[in-house]
Order: structure tokens, then sequence, then C-alpha cells
């Protein structure tokens, strides 16, 4: 079901206020903070007792619900944990009119970043697609005055049609088109479209960064993509989840034959950008 309720009605209070505040000060490199960080995310969570959060998250409102899904339990308690080298990459290299493909959108987290410190001329597109996570980030973006992301519902695949997504439960942003840890008796059933229908659907002419988070089918999706794009539209900049003990193919290695140079890596993801 689609939420109706006007943004500001779960602003954080009391308790739950003051627990926000505290975990957003932690520094990321403190193990110490981390830990105090992850029991008092739990109190608060408690005491939520399934509703969600208004906030304001890297220059964008949302509203996140901090119960199945890693992603927003991190950007909602603490922000500065959620992808700080990455977020720096896009805001240091892209600029104001840039073309930004967010792909395993989640929530919109990457998406709404990025239209934060972009300008008006900016074409941001954000691929979720499960249902009810995709009316998450629709409604987030609705609730920022950007008017520069598209938010589509389907998945991005190696191969155009109806396939099965695989759920988890537990983790709303672990749910893939691969078996991968996953509830098998948790599936639905979404589009799909390769990457290079979806780059032409939208009409774009040129992609300067692209992040790929699909949970292990990054190689599958890059690999049509790279050997049937033009030139021209070979993303500058690409950020993927780090999947290398998934990947059926060296993906590294193929970006380099492509022109890419490893450009930095964090815990989670491998930053490559094009420099033939």
């Amino acid at each position: 079901m689609k939420d109706s309720q006007p943004y500001g009605t779960y602003a954080p209070v009391g308790l739950v206020a003051a627990i926000t505040r505290r975990t957003g000060r932690i520094r990321p490199d403190s193990w110490r903070g981390r830990r105090l960080a992850l029991l008092l995310r739990r109190i608060a969570i408690s005491l939520l007792r399934g509703k969600p959060l208004d906030v304001t998250r890297y220059g964008a409102r949302m509203r996140l619900h901090p119960y199945n899904n890693n992603c927003e339990k991190k950007v909602l308690f603490t922000p500065q944990f959620f992808d700080p080298e990455e977020r720096a990459v896009l805001q240091e290299r892209l600029r104001p009119d840039c073309v930004f493909l967010d792909i395993g959108a989640n929530i919109g987290a990457y998406a709404l970043c990025v239209a934060a410190f972009s300008g008006p001329g900016a074409r941001i597109v954000a691929v979720e697609p499960q249902p009810d996570v995709f009316d998450r980030l629709s409604y987030n973006i609705a609730q920022n005055p950007f008017h520069t992301i598209k938010a589509v519902a389907c998945a991005v695949a190696d191969k155009g049609g109806e396939l099965t997504l695989f759920i988890d439960p537990r983790n709303r942003g672990e749910s893939s088109l691969k078996i991968v840890g996953t509830n098998e008796g948790a599936q639905i059933k979404v589009p799909a479209v390769t990457l290079l229908d979806l780059v032409r659907g939208e009409g774009l002419t040129r992609i300067d960064a692209v992040k790929l988070d699909v949970e292990g089918a990054e190689d599958l999706i890059l690999e049509p993509f790279l050997r049937e794009a033009p030139p021209s539209l070979l993303p500058r900049l690409i950020l993927v989840e780090n999947g290398t003990d998934q990947w059926q193919l060296d993906l590294p290695k193929l970006l380099e034959s492509h022109g890419y140079r490893e450009l930095a890596r964090s815990r989670l993801n491998l930053m490559f950008e094009r420099t033939a």
C-alpha cells in the first residue's frame, strides 16, 4: 500500500530523536562507537514499533523504514557510515548537468544524494524492481524539489522479459535475480530489461556515472552492455558492489579491456574510471 501520510508525520521526537542525533555524530573509524550505534539503533527501532521516520539525509528529504532493509537502517541512524568514499567520488567528479544511473536504487539514497548536489539540468534514472521498495523510492523522490530523478520499476539483467526475483525478507537490499543466500521460498515475477535497452529507452546519449548494486549480477549486466554499446554510451564512472565471489567472469579485467582503470575501492564497492 502506498504511503499517503504527508512528510513530517513521522518526525523524530523524544528519545528516538536523541538517538538519531547521537548515532549521527559517531566517528566511522571508532570501533566502540560502532558498537554503541548498533545498541542505540536497536533501542530506537523497538521504540518506533513499526513506524517510519521522516528525516533529511545528504541534502534530501527521506522517509525511512528501519526494519528489514539495512540500507534504511544505516542511512537513518548512521548516515556517515553509508558509502562515504563513493559519495565523495561522485560529488567530486560529476558535473551539474550529469547523467547518472542508479541500478538497484533501493529507497533512493544514491539518486537523491546526486540530485541534491547536481543542477536542474541533471538526468538521474533510479531503477528498482521490488514493488513495495519502489513505492518508498517514489515517495522519497516526490518529497524533494529536484525534478531530475525518474524512477523506473523493473530489474536490469542480461536479457529482457519477465524474470524471477528472489526476495530476502531480512534485508530487502539483498534481494536478487540470482539465488545468493536469499530465501528461495520468497519469489516474485518482475519485468526486466538489459542495460542497453534501458539507456536507449530513456533516450540517453551519454552516461557520466552508473551505480550497480544487484547482488552478484553486475558482471552479467555489464558484459553485454560493454560488448554492444557504442563508445559514446560507455559510462565515465562505474561503481559496482564487490561481488568477486559471485561473479561468473573477471569483471575488473573485462572493464580494463574497455579502457577502465580502478579508481578506488571501499569495504563493499569497486569504483572504475574510463580513461580511453
